[in-house]
């Protein structure tokens, strides 16, 4: 038995049937093509698979599609507008915040929704912010360095290069 949902993803409005039982992150990867959200573990412990459900990190595998209806996803696709990169983005590949790539989109996606609550975090922050996003080959020193370069740059525009 399908159900219908609707939800804006990335600005754009979709109206799809959905298996009720249907995660999120497989309506995104599968039905939408939205491959940027990854699947790491599907028991919400690695964190690749997070996106932004009205503005809060969500990891999408712990989210039926149905609780998305009538709301707002925004996927790492959806970060920027246009060409230019999102400055989380930039900083991540200025600081070397990524290395095999495999958490990046989640890892961004997770300091989005931090950003927004907390637009000046400190390093202790950053990583309470991100902990339950799991990078096995950083060793976040520089992933904390970007959260903390993309927040100065969020702040102040003039600094983005």
């Amino acid at each position: 038995m399908a159900i219908s949902v609707e939800m804006t993803v990335n600005g754009r409005q979709y109206s799809d049937q959905v298996e009720p039982r249907q995660l999120l992150v497989y309506y995104l990867r599968e039905s939408l093509g939205l491959t940027g959200t990854h699947v790491g573990c599907d028991t919400s412990t690695c964190g690749a698979c997070t996106v932004l459900v009205d503005g809060f990190a969500v990891k999408s595998c712990t989210m039926f599609s149905v609780q998305a209806n009538n709301r707002d996803v925004t996927t790492i696709e959806g970060l920027s507008s246009g060409p230019e990169l999102h400055p989380l983005q930039e900083a991540f590949w200025n600081e070397h915040g990524l290395q095999c790539g495999y958490c990046t989109p989640g890892m961004i996606m997770a300091s989005a929704g931090l950003l927004a609550r907390n637009p000046d975090p400190s390093s202790e922050e950053v990583r309470e912010g991100l902990e339950g996003n799991l990078c096995r080959c950083t060793g976040y020193q520089n992933i904390v360095k970007a959260v903390q370069a993309a927040a100065l740059s969020l702040r102040e525009p003039s600094r983005r290069s």
